[in-house]
C-alpha cells in the first residue's frame, strides 16, 4: 500500500475527513447554539441582533459540511453508501431541519407582522435545536455501532437508532453546541443582551458539564470497546486529560467576561472530543455489532484505489489552505459588536 511520509493513504483520508467534520462542529456548531438559544429572547430588536450575528457566516460554515461529505464519498464509497443507506431517516430529517432552518433566517424579516415573524422564529429555534440532536444521535450511533451483514447492508430498524447512548449523545451535543453559541453571542453582543447571555451561558455550562459527565459514565460502564485504546496507552490517555483541561477553562474565562479566548477554549474541546472519536474508531469507520471482526467497515475494505487517494491528497493539499483563508477573511471582515441597520434581518 502507498504511503506519504510513512503513513499511508487510507490514513491520510481518514484525518482528512475527520478534520473536516471537526472543522464543521466548531464552525456551525456555534450558530446552532446560538439558534437554540433564540427564543429565550424575548424582545424583537434582541432577537434581529442574534440572528444578525450570525447572518454573515451561517451559510458559508456549512460549506464545510458540503465538503466533508464530498471527501467522504470521494476517500471511502463503502461507508458513504452504507452510512447515508442505513440512516435515510436520520439523514431526511437532519435535511429537512437545515432547509426550515435556512428559508426561516430568510423569511422573517421579509414581513412585519407579529405572527409571522414569531412563526419563523419558532421555526429557527426548533430547526437549530433538532439539528444539533440529530448530529449527536448519528455520532452515537457510529460509536456504537450498528447492524451490518456480510455486504455491509444495514440489517436493523430505523427504531433503533434511537437507543439509549445515540439519545444521550444527541443531548450532550445539543449542549456543547448551546455553551459554544452563548459564547459566539456574548462576543457579538453589548448592553441589556450581552447581560442576558452572561446568565444564560451559566445554565448552558452546568447543561454541558452535567450531561458530559452521565454520557462519559455510561461510555465507560456500558461501551467499553470506545476506552480500550486511551487505557492501553500512556501517550493517547493525553488527550482526555487536555479535554478536561479544555473545558475547566471555559467556566474560569467565561466568569471574568474573557469571552474570546473562553470561545477558543470550546473549540478546541470539540476539536479534542472528535479526536477522542478518532482514536476511538481507528481503524474502523462504522462497526457491525453482529460481527464486529467480519462485518465492520475500516478505511481498508472501504478506500478507494490508492491512485485515486494519491491524486485527491494533491487537491486538498492545494484546497485546503484556500478553504481556510476564504473563512477567516470572512470572519475577519464580519468581527465586532453586531449594529442594526436598514440591511439587517
Amino acid at each position: 500500500m502507498e504511503t506519504f511520509l510513512g503513513i499511508d493513504y487510507p490514513t491520510w483520508w481518514f484525518l482528512v475527513v475527520g478534520g473536516l467534520f471537526s472543522g464543521y462542529a466548531i464552525l456551525d456548531g456555534f450558530d446552532f447554539g446560538a439558534g437554540a438559544w433564540h427564543l429565550f429572547f424575548r424582545k424583537e430588536e434582541s432577537r434581529r441582533i442574534a440572528l444578525n450575528a450570525v447572518g454573515p457566516v451561517w451559510d458559508g460554515n456549512e460549506v464545510w459540511l458540503v465538503i466533508g461529505g464530498g471527501a467522504l464519498f470521494a476517500g471511502f464509497p463503502v461507508m458513504y453508501a452504507s452510512m447515508f443507506s442505513a440512516m435515510y431517516i436520520p439523514f431526511m430529517l437532519f435535511l429537512l431541519f437545515i432547509i426550515f432552518r435556512a428559508i426561516s433566517i430568510e423569511f422573517r424579516s421579509k414581513e412585519q407582522m407579529l405572527w409571522w415573524r414569531k412563526m419563523w422564529d419558532i421555526s429557527y429555534s426548533v430547526s437549530s435545536i433538532m439539528l444539533a440532536f440529530l448530529l449527536g444521535v448519528v455520532v452515537g450511533n457510529i460509536l456504537q455501532g450498528i447492524a451490518l451483514d456480510a455486504n455491509y447492508e444495514y440489517t436493523g430498524s430505523w427504531l433503533d437508532f434511537l437507543n439509549p447512548y445515540a439519545l444521550m449523545t444527541g443531548v450532550l451535543t445539543l449542549s456543547i453546541f448551546m455553551m459554544h453559541g452563548a459564547i459566539y453571542l456574548l462576543m457579538k453582543t453589548e448592553g441589556k443582551l450581552y447581560d442576558k447571555l452572561t446568565r444564560l451561558l451559566k445554565k448552558g455550562m452546568i447543561f454541558f458539564m452535567v450531561t458530559f459527565g452521565l454520557v462519559t459514565l455510561y461510555t465507560l460502564l456500558y461501551i467499553p470497546h470506545l476506552s480500550d485504546d486511551l487505557k492501553d496507552s500512556t501517550t493517547l490517555f493525553i488527550v482526555p486529560v487536555l479535554v478536561f483541561l479544555s473545558i475547566a477553562n471555559v467556566p474560569r474565562l467565561a466568569s471574568k467576561h474573557k469571552f474570546r479566548p473562553a470561545f477558543f477554549f470550546s473549540s478546541l474541546t470539540l476539536a479534542l472530543l472528535m479526536v477522542i472519536v478518532a482514536i476511538e474508531l481507528y481503524p474502523v469507520l462504522l462497526i457491525s455489532t453482529t460481527n464486529m471482526s467480519q462485518n465492520s467497515i475500516t478505511i481498508y475494505n472501504a478506500a478507494a484505489s490508492s491512485k485515486s487517494l494519491g491524486i485527491m491528497l494533491i487537491f486538498v493539499a492545494v484546497g485546503g489552505p484556500l478553504v481556510l483563508s476564504y473563512t477567516a477573511f470572512v470572519y475577519k471582515t464580519f468581527k465586532g459588536k453586531v449594529k442594526i441597520d436598514e440591511h439587517s434581518y
